[in-house]
């Protein structure tokens, strides 16, 4: 993992320089595997003399100039940095190189379409890959204004982060150039100081709708060949409500002159907030039929990006030490604009069954950390983007956003934005806004909040009288004791009975208190008559896990489904899998949960969660040798929930989709593939692109199809996507030596690109062929180290996480595991990756000791 700057080194070179503009040319037609890249940089030495170093990742570096002096390359360049000694107080540097296109999804990535062999080009820069395509200073703190010439093929359109005033023309006579000379010129005007993580550069034949709102340039982009499944018009809708929420809410406008978000192949985040030019997985184009909840989280995922240009883009972390704050607030107010301004007022439902289950997972793992990291590197917050930076900070500040008042809250971060935009900030400049709005004093919430690790949990003690009536109630915070803190929480209780008229569970009553300490009495419920349940942390206003008392863990087995509203109900099924993965419930009941509540789940959300759970808590928490009997069962109950699912409704597609996850049964297996085959139908649902495509790998995975069906399949859908489906479909294949291919392959991992990788990935650790995997944990642990030495971040962190033998479920693993961390002292970003691996398969070994348990019982 190259270039690992250091946050001393950062902080150094921000107090020796000041940086005041890039002026980039890049010629995007001298070859496939290089692009030649021209950077003038010019800057202030607040200390003239002293030695500096910029950042550049090139395979050849032609010149480098200094001020008008030729530097020796070979005595300045190192592969990574270009040193610069004697620094005048002003000063301009020019360097001269050919960089390299990446396969990664990191630096300038370059694809080629297979159906029709056009190439596209994206940026990824965050962290810190900005210097892969043009010299620089590559830190969030040294801020500058971001010129950009672009030379390219005449079929190219190019976007970056300004909006272009040259725009294709004919390469200017007498410009030096190594290129094709009918290349296109592109000239984008200098930006307003912007850190280099954010600047951009995308390039292709690619398809643009255009719009405008509000006076704002909008684009939509996606490659040629995806162009016919683009739904703009939805995508602009969402843009549109964001655009307005947002100007109203934090009281400054979009700070840039242009908005295109663009779509783009083998991206390996989810989208990336770069300056007016964002980019997108391209999986949100979707070619084949998806359920509302994947609409409900591109949504989510829009208006995350378009709140970083206000916090992240205006306002940036001086160090990665705050990403957390940059990631958790586009997070939440993403939500808060989806729940308030678009078609999804559930939104916070999703935000509680999905970012804060991601959360509370991360938050228990061995390696977990404070909200606010100490981040002394770069390979240190490349492993950072977590549930603890997102998912566990979006429900903080959604807990602040409660023990603050929401109107005094966001006058804070409107002042904030007044008060720094275009600059560099620390958490400390937040609250400090935030305390002036409310007249709270946040330095204690801080400590307890953001300075410590792990998370409590919330359960009621009551007594009663003979009638049924509280005479004492309070609630109880536990803690673990490698995590001890109390810490004090805004949260609210709520009591709900069953009707007698409809059999809906309904709230009688809702009390908010604030709590702290190990317990805190509730004085407002006594003389309430005991509810059917009582739900701590009800509307989900901090972060916490719940438990339930007896009578209210009764109601939820029989009935949980009947809970009338989403949230409520979200809330009491996450305390249920809680127990779960704590091993306090044994796997086969919370399965045995799921399918009695399924038929009464209507939010598709919702209902897809819980079948993700259950069929993980078959693979992973069950007792081995129960866990086909109790797929069987699951795939069983699914076959009458598509039987009887409304034709063409969200519901059945996500009946359908956990039953392919499911079938182990010839039955079951048989019935897919008739569906795939058109031998079987099912009213109303179609079984398109992508549906084939999983219903061959759940196929492929229990030995009823092979190598032939996944050619004849890829014959029918010849794209990237189908291209990545092959490659896991065939790295799934329950042979040894099929396996032993694929291992080879994995074991040159830079010859693939970063998509077929990871599907690669997925595909030979197939959880179901366990003692075919068997060999290959030595391999893994003797891949490491080179792996981690010789890739880039993005294929080593994903061959560390992806390749660990969590399918072996067994204290051998936990031993082989310990012998590698003993023996070999890995960097500790890769030490974190490998206890997180660890402590799954001890959570599993639990569970599965609780779930073998119930089964001796039974």
């Amino acid at each position: 993992m190259a270039g690992n700057l250091t946050r001393d080194e950062a902080r150094e070179r921000a107090r020796l320089l000041t940086v005041d503009s890039y002026t980039v040319e890049l010629d995007l037609t001298t070859g496939q595997e290089t692009f030649r890249s021209t950077t003038v940089i010019r800057f202030r030495c607040h200390e003239p003399g002293a030695a500096t170093f910029v950042d550049l990742v090139a395979p050849t570096v032609h010149e480098v100039h200094l001020n008008g002096t030729p530097l020796d390359v070979a005595d300045v360049a190192d592969g990574e940095r270009i040193t610069l000694a004697d620094l005048a107080t002003d000063n301009e540097v020019r360097i001269v190189a050919d960089a390299a296109y990446m396969r990664t999804g990191e630096g300038l990535h370059r694809f080629v379409d297979p159906v029709d062999d056009r190439v596209y080009l994206y940026t990824q820069f965050e962290t810190t890959d900005a210097h892969r395509m043009y010299a620089c200073f590559d830190q969030p703190d040294l801020k500058a204004t971001y010129e950009l010439t672009v030379y390219a093929p005449a079929d190219f359109a190019v976007v970056s982060n300004s909006e272009p005033d040259i725009r294709g023309e004919p390469r200017p006579d007498g410009a030096v150039t190594t290129g094709a000379s009918d290349a296109r010129r592109w000239h984008f005007p200098a930006t307003r100081p912007v850190s280099t993580y954010i600047t951009a550069l995308i390039a292709g034949p690619y398809h643009v709708v255009r719009d405008s709102h509000d006076g704002i340039p909008l684009g939509v982009y996606c490659r040629t060949s995806l162009a016919e499944y683009l739904d703009a018009d939805e995508i602009l809708e969402v843009t549109k409500q964001g655009f307005d929420f947002y100007h109203e809410l934090f009281g400054i406008r979009y700070p840039f002159d242009k908005y295109d978000q663009l779509f783009v192949p083998e991206f390996n985040a989810g989208a990336m907030e770069n300056a007016g030019a964002v980019t997108f997985l391209e999986d949100y184009v979707f070619r084949s039929r998806v359920t509302d909840a994947l609409y409900e989280r591109r949504a989510e995922t829009i208006l995350h990006e378009m709140a970083h240009m206000w916090f992240g883009d205006l306002v940036t972390m001086r160090w990665w030490d705050d990403l957390w704050l940059n990631e958790s607030f586009a997070t939440f107010a993403s939500v808060y604009c989806q729940a308030k301004a678009t078609r999804w007022p559930e939104a916070w439902t999703t935000f509680a069954n999905v970012e804060k289950a991601w959360a509370l997972r991360q938050d228990q793992l061995p390696t977990t950390h404070p909200i606010a990291a100490d981040i002394p590197d770069m390979q240190a917050v490349e492993v950072n983007f977590d549930g603890i930076t997102y998912a566990k900070g979006a429900s903080v500040l959604k807990q602040l956003v409660a023990y603050v008042g929401e109107d005094a809250f966001f006058e804070g971060v409107r002042a904030y934005f007044h008060a720094h935009a275009w600059g560099n900030t620390e958490l400390r400049d937040l609250l400090d806004q935030l305390e002036r709005a409310s007249g709270r004093d946040l330095a204690s919430w801080s400590r307890e909040w953001l300075e410590t690790s792990g998370v409590s949990t919330m359960r009621p003690e009551f007594s009663v009288d003979d009638e049924g009536r509280f005479t004492d109630i309070a609630i109880r915070q536990e803690a673990t004791e490698e995590h001890p803190t109390l810490r004090s929480h805004r949260l609210a209780v709520g009591l709900y009975d069953r009707e007698d008229d409809t059999g809906h569970l309904v709230r009688r009553r809702r009390v908010e208190l604030d709590v702290s300490g190990e317990r805190t009495e509730v004085p407002e419920l006594r003389g309430e008559v005991q509810p059917d349940l009582i739900l701590v942390n009800d509307d989900d206003l901090t972060y916490t896990k719940i438990r339930l008392d007896e009578r209210s863990m009764r109601t939820v087995v029989e009935s949980v489904g009947d809970i009338r509203e989403s949230l409520p109900r979200t809330l009491v099924f996450s305390a249920a899998w809680d127990m779960c993965r704590d091993a306090e419930l044994p796997a086969r009941d919370y399965v045995r949960l799921v399918l009695r509540s399924l038929d009464k789940v209507t939010d598709v959300s919702v209902a897809r969660t819980l079948l993700r759970q259950a069929t993980l808590a078959l693979n992973s928490y069950a007792a081995p040798e129960w866990r086909d009997t109790g797929l069987d069962q699951l795939a069983t109950r699914l076959m009458d929930l598509l039987a009887a699912a409304e034709p063409g409704s969200d519901l059945q597609l996500v009946y359908t989709q956990g039953l392919i996850d499911a079938a182990v049964s010839p039955q079951h297996l048989a019935f897919l593939a008739g569906m795939r085959d058109g031998d079987v139908s099912v009213d109303g649902l179609t079984v398109d692109t992508d549906l084939r495509w999983s219903i061959l790998r759940r196929l492929v995975v229990r030995d009823a199809a092979g190598e032939k069906e996944i050619a004849a399949e890829l014959e029918r859908d010849p794209t990237a996507t189908g291209e990545r489906s092959a490659a896991g479909c065939r790295a799934a294949i329950p042979d040894p030596d099929a396996k032993a291919a694929t291992w080879e392959r994995l074991r040159t991992a830079t010859t693939m690109a970063n998509a077929e990788f990871r599907a690669t990935l997925l595909g030979f650790t197939e959880p179901s062929h366990r003692e075919l995997l068997r060999p290959y944990v030595d391999e893994y642990f003797a891949l490491l180290a080179p792996a981690w030495a010789e890739w880039t971040g993005e294929f080593a962190q994903t061959f560390a996480e992806m390749a660990y033998p969590s399918y072996l479920i067994e204290p051998e693993t936990v031993r082989r595991t310990d012998a590698y961390l003993e023996s070999e002292d890995p960097a500790p970003a890769l030490r974190r990756l490998l206890l997180e691996g660890r402590a799954g398969v001890q959570r599993a070994l639990r569970a599965q000791e609780r779930d073998a348990q119930a089964a001796a019982a039974e």
